[in-house]
Order: C-alpha cells, then sequence, then structure tokens
C-alpha cells in the first residue's frame, strides 16, 4: 500500500523543468512550454487540476524570430483611459526587457484559461545563463529544444570550409572592393543629376 502512495506522490508532484531558449523561435517555444506549464505530459491531467510544473527558461536574449517579425510584430498595452492605448515592435519591446517577447507568448497561450496567472508564476524566465543556486538545484529534467541551433561560420573548420562544394570560381582578376563607390569607375545612374529618374 505504501508503494501505491510513493508512486502517486510522484505523479502528482511539481517538477522543475530547465529549457534553452537560444536561437529558439519564442511562438513554438512557448506551444512547447506551456505543455509543461499545464500538465498536459502528465496522465492525471484535467482541465480544472492544478498538476503543472515548474519550468525554468534561460537565454531568452538570444531568441530567434522569422522573416521580419522583429520589426513588423508588434505588442499592444492599453491603461483602460481614454488615450491610453500604446504599440511597440518587437525588437524595442526585446532591448527594453529580454524575458518580455516569451513571456507574452506563453501568456497568449494559455487564454482561456482560468488559472493563467497561477501557471504563469511557475515560468521563470532568465536573460542569461546566470540562473540563481537555489533554482538549478530543484532542476530534474530537461525540455528539447524546438528547432536545432545552426553552426557558425567561426565553429567550421578550415578543413571543412575548403571542402564545402562550390558553386563557381571567382576569376583572379576580380576585384572584390568593386562595390564601394570610391571604386566604381561609372558614375551611379540612380544618384548622378544627368541619370535622375523625373
Amino acid at each position: 500500500m505504501a508503494h501505491n502512495r510513493v508512486m502517486q506522490w510522484a505523479v502528482l508532484a511539481r517538477t522543475w523543468w530547465i529549457y534553452d531558449a537560444n536561437q529558439q523561435c519564442p511562438f513554438r517555444s512557448a506551444y512547447r512550454l506551456t505543455t509543461y506549464l499545464q500538465g498536459l505530459h502528465k496522465p492525471v491531467y484535467h482541465r480544472h487540476g492544478d498538476v503543472g510544473d515548474h519550468v525554468v527558461v534561460f537565454n531568452t536574449r538570444h531568441i530567434a524570430m522569422r522573416g521580419e517579425f522583429w520589426r513588423t510584430y508588434k505588442h499592444f498595452h492599453h491603461t483602460r483611459f481614454a488615450g491610453g492605448f500604446s504599440r511597440a515592435s518587437a525588437y524595442r519591446v526585446h532591448e527594453e526587457d529580454p524575458t518580455r517577447i516569451l513571456e507574452r507568448a506563453c501568456h497568449n497561450r494559455l487564454s482561456g484559461l482560468d488559472n493563467k496567472r497561477t501557471l504563469m508564476k511557475r515560468l521563470h524566465l532568465f536573460p542569461d545563463e546566470e540562473i540563481p543556486e537555489e533554482i538549478l538545484e530543484n532542476v530534474t529534467g530537461q525540455i528539447q529544444q524546438v528547432q536545432a541551433i545552426p553552426k557558425k561560420l567561426e565553429d567550421y573548420s578550415q578543413r571543412e570550409i575548403d571542402s564545402f562544394p562550390r558553386l563557381f570560381k571567382m576569376p583572379e582578376d576580380y576585384d572584390i572592393e568593386s562595390y564601394k563607390r570610391e571604386n566604381r569607375l561609372e558614375p551611379d545612374q540612380h544618384t548622378s543629376k544627368a541619370w535622375r529618374l523625373k
């Protein structure tokens, strides 16, 4: 009988998970993080039950957004007073608070739930790799990243770079610096007065 009690405690206990947000999409990450916040990964999950776990996220300063989302994605805010509406681009919000974009993404994923505020209190966000020791000693599991981190050019060896197949070979007499304005032989047709569009 005591064995069943231990099994029940293990199922209902709140586990601490850690997630590395380096080069990860905040919206796809929010979809995975809210699964652990709500407890959807547990067999005892119920919509009206509170069985969610704690999630620790670090490196939120280094998240990645696709396309022009840094410029076009807007964050809206209203003070509930007349003229209190404001909006800001994602890059401006990220400069002020590096954890805000991922926090809002998770908050929006939990829309419609009565215990949204309780679940958001279990989301611990850190902009860099510095995490307090009292939180790290509770972590027992790791959440897999949603997308693979691309390698930088500095991560490749010179041998790998040389063995990479070339699409074409530049001529030996080609001037690499020719794109600079002071090195052009002909005037720029779009900016010079004679070629200006009317």
